[in-house]
């Protein structure tokens, strides 16, 4: 069987994670997506639990598709749960950048685990949690980039004024 762990914060999720995950089951028997525990303090605006069941809410109808808490180091995440390879989207150049450096500390600590990097589809591109929790923390409207459940919690973190 082939297992792939699809790492991340998620916080909140978004069509762009989906989009990603989508992708992944086609290529692997079985995907993990690993919400990480250890977000910046602060800077987040769900817990752990809220973000994990937002996730198993949005993949619900996509076969092959697990959704875990993470709080430890992703290669044993992976190596644990038996996977091959860790899934990761790329946006832009920055994010290039980033993931090549996470890629090769992943590589040097389990040299069997590989990293698959997926171009993120045109129509996602620009979307990002930060942006995501940006914009609805300013009262702006996320629908369409963001399943409904989730908009509905922005929509409570976040209370539009008048």
């Amino acid at each position: 069987m082939r297992t792939a762990v699809y790492p991340g914060s998620f916080d909140p999720v978004h069509y762009g994670h989906i989009e990603i995950i989508r992708r992944a089951v086609r290529l692997f028997d079985r995907v993990i997506v690993a919400v990480a525990a250890n977000i910046e303090k602060g800077l987040g605006a769900f817990p752990l639990e809220d973000r994990v069941a937002m996730l198993r809410e949005a993949v619900a109808g996509i076969p092959s598709v697990d959704v875990a808490a993470n709080d430890g180091l992703t290669v044993d995440f992976a190596r644990a749960r038996g996977a091959s390879c860790l899934i990761k989207g790329l946006r832009a150049v920055g994010d290039f950048d980033y993931e090549l450096k996470q890629s090769a500390m992943n590589r040097r600590l389990t040299p069997e685990l590989d990293t698959l990097l997926f171009i993120a589809d045109p129509e996602f591109a620009f979307v990002s949690s930060a942006l995501i929790r940006e914009v609805a923390a300013l009262g702006g409207d996320v629908g369409g980039l963001v399943p409904p459940a989730v908009a509905a919690r922005l929509r409570v973190r976040w209370p539009r004024e008048g």
